[in-house]
């Protein structure tokens, strides 16, 4: 096992961590604001749940790689993008329903009347918000130096939209503790903010994995394949194509025809063309397809289905 397979293992473990983590947070703020009626912890809720979507998409783009490869690029593909479109969905419908409550709570507010939906905030309830709050927050630290350490943008995104969560986490928590001291006005302003918040955070997050979402060229396959040429063994490099962005995570696929004299040492020429990439265009993950020189009697386009060239992932 490589070093660089090793660091995308690593990167898909701290990955599950955070989302089942942040799942679990999730539950329970979604429990703590029923439970209080707490129409701001609702709100906030959908924070956490754009934080879990952001940590899965990541998730589902490393482990992409371990997928066969076919007709696409790995990355982002049909499942991703419907994943994005229900959740776009279910985002609208709970944040127009939030709005037509508060509207509710403060009409009657207004007029003296009892509340549609009253609020119960207790210590207890409170209590369990704060543990929500440090669990996300050493979840956040865990991300970033992991993040660091195993020099992962994608995990720094998550980590860095886990610990904003945290901050607006602490909005609310003033906000509770407002409505234990009967300031009910305060919750219903924080949910109208979270509200409107929550569709920028949104769109942050889909900014952020919408060049995986769609099929484009990251870098020039000429350029990528010059690099493939320059390393020892390699004569012939063929049918690339490359996905996301340069600086943040590129994917990249390539076949390629060894001369026969270096069959055993496949690995580390692969190894060494996305060391060369890396050097140069930042975080990549490559897929090789190899073949031997001796096999391509036809042209590299005639060869698909007829030599069953090797695989290897960097």
């Amino acid at each position: 096992m490589t070093e660089v397979t090793q660091r995308y293992r690593a990167i898909r473990l701290v990955l599950l961590i955070m989302l089942w983590l942040t799942l679990f947070v999730l539950s329970v703020k979604v429990s703590v604001g029923w439970t209080t009626r707490s129409l701001s912890v609702l709100a906030e809720s959908l924070h956490t749940l754009i934080s879990s979507f952001s940590t899965l998409l990541s998730l589902l783009t490393t482990s992409a790689t371990d997928r066969p490869m076919g007709r696409e690029i790995y990355g982002h593909g049909k499942r991703e993008t419907v994943l994005t479109l229900l959740l776009a969905g279910f985002l609208g419908f709970a944040c127009i329903n939030l709005l037509w409550m508060t509207a509710n709570q403060f009409i009657a507010a207004n007029d003296g009347a009892n509340l549609p939906f009253p609020i119960n905030a207790s210590l207890p309830l409170i209590g369990v918000l704060v543990m929500m709050i440090a669990t996300s927050l050493g979840l956040a630290f865990l991300g970033l130096y992991e993040a660091r350490m195993l020099n992962s943008p994608s995990l720094r995104f998550s980590a860095g939209q886990i610990l904003k969560d945290v901050g607006l986490s602490l909005l609310v928590l003033g906000g509770l503790a407002a409505v234990f001291w009967d300031v009910i006005w305060l919750d219903l302003l924080l949910a109208i903010l979270l509200v409107i918040l929550a569709v920028f955070s949104n769109w942050q997050v889909l900014n952020w994995h919408l060049p995986q979402l769609v099929q484009q060229s990251a870098i020039a396959p000429d350029v990528l394949a010059q690099i493939a040429r320059h390393v020892g063994g390699v004569t012939h490099c063929y049918r690339i194509r490359s996905k996301g962005i340069v600086g943040r995570m590129v994917y990249v696929q390539m076949y390629l025809i060894l001369h026969p004299d270096f069959r055993e040492v496949t690995a580390t020429i692969a190894e060494r063309i996305e060391i060369a990439i890396q050097e140069r265009f930042g975080p990549v993950k490559v897929t090789f397809y190899i073949e031997e020189d001796v096999l391509m009697q036809q042209p590299p386009s005639d060869s698909r289905g007829r030599n069953n060239p090797g695989n290897y992932q960097g």
